[in-house]
């Protein structure tokens, strides 16, 4: 990533691609697994945080908004990963309907999440891009700044759904909490 930018955009893009359809497809053909979903979120985080590590060291400047975003990602798609396995949920995607409507609007509605998905990961790509290289020029504007600008407040909300993620799980993980101590209780 620091240095062959072309190899490097492309395997993160046709990744990041590859991330959309093999989970559709595991939906569609009804493969989804538990390990899958795991899986899943893993390599989107280790993806994301090799991106975001290269544009901190890109644009030292802004180095703690680029830490802060990794650490929303990881730690708030981690409770929630966690807590919609502890509910006993095949997956992070399927929530109660009574949930949060943001998040319900997020995962039920695919061109809502692909959106904010391929928002976010053109947010950062172009980011990436931009530090080689400004690309053909349209109309008096650089294609890649204007992919940025249009990407970035996506990225922004995105970040905002992703703590919304972890207020949904930390509310979730202190009703499992408080329905084991129930249970406990009833059993002395």
């Amino acid at each position: 990533m620091p240095t062959h930018y072309i190899i490097a955009i492309w395997c993160y893009v046709i990744s990041a691609l590859l991330d959309a359809v093999d989970g559709h497809a595991a939906r569609y053909f009804n493969q989804s697994t538990k390990f899958g979903g795991m899986l899943d979120q893993l390599t989107d985080r280790v993806g994301t945080m090799g991106l975001l590590v290269n544009l901190s060291m890109f644009y030292p400047s802004y180095a703690f908004w680029f830490q802060l975003s990794m650490a929303i990602d990881i730690s708030c798609h981690w409770i929630y990963l966690h807590t919609s396995q502890l509910q006993g949920k095949t997956s992070h995607k399927f929530i109660d309907m009574s949930e949060n409507s943001i998040m319900r609007i997020y995962y039920t509605n695919r061109l809502v999440l692909f959106l904010m998905c391929a928002g976010n990961e053109a947010f950062y790509a172009t980011l990436y891009v931009l530090h080689f290289t400004e690309g053909p020029f349209i109309i008096g504007l650089s294609l890649f700044r204007a992919i940025l600008f249009i990407s970035g407040p996506i990225a922004i909300v995105k970040s905002g759904i992703s703590i919304l993620h972890g207020y949904v799980a930390a509310i979730n993980l202190s009703i499992i909490d408080v329905k084991e101590r129930e249970q406990l209780r009833k059993a002395k």
